[in-house]
């Protein structure tokens, strides 16, 4: 049987409208293996950024992931947060670059929706700016822009496509 592989779980991924910003969407891994789980990230990007040729991480494999659950949205107030180190992929296609926040695994269902949304600057749904997820993910997402903006290097051509959120969580 030919075609693309079904996937057990679907990739979690927003994707903005037009590509070249400082973030252009979010990907939220199922598990902490992101290895295992960069295949199907790759076959889906490969439609909107052409055969993927290049990926850089601004991350090591021992520097510990950033916390986001809203739970600590009040200490992360208390502590100043908001240059958290935040891991940041930039996925290099044919046909263009997408910087992608990468959400920790283990982050709450209603906060890494409203990271996925934020980042991919999708709209947002009825009373979302009320939900105290929204503080948080407003924070991530501006320490994110922030941290791309002063590491940006010269990339792929930029790319226009569908604002999209192909998340299924």
């Amino acid at each position: 049987m030919r075609g693309p592989r079904r996937r057990a779980s679907p990739v979690r991924l927003s994707l903005n409208g037009i590509l070249g910003g400082d973030i252009d969407g979010a990907w939220w891994p199922r598990t902490g293996s992101l290895a295992s789980e960069l295949p199907d990230l790759i076959d889906v990007l490969h439609a909107p950024l052409g055969e993927i040729v290049d990926i850089d991480i601004n991350w090591s494999a021992t520097a510990a992931a950033p916390i986001l659950d809203a739970h600590f949205a009040t200490a992360m107030r208390a502590m100043r947060w908001n240059d958290s180190r935040q891991r940041i992929m930039v996925i290099v296609g044919k046909n263009g670059c997408a910087r992608l926040l990468v959400i920790p695994h283990t982050t709450t269902q209603a906060l890494g929706r409203m990271v996925m949304r934020r980042a991919a600057t999708l709209p947002l749904i009825g009373d979302d700016q009320d939900v105290p997820e929204y503080a948080v993910a407003d924070q991530v997402i501006r320490a994110a822009r922030a941290q791309s903006a002063s590491a940006r290097t010269p990339a792929g051509p930029s790319v226009g496509v569908s604002a999209v959120d192909i998340s299924k969580a």
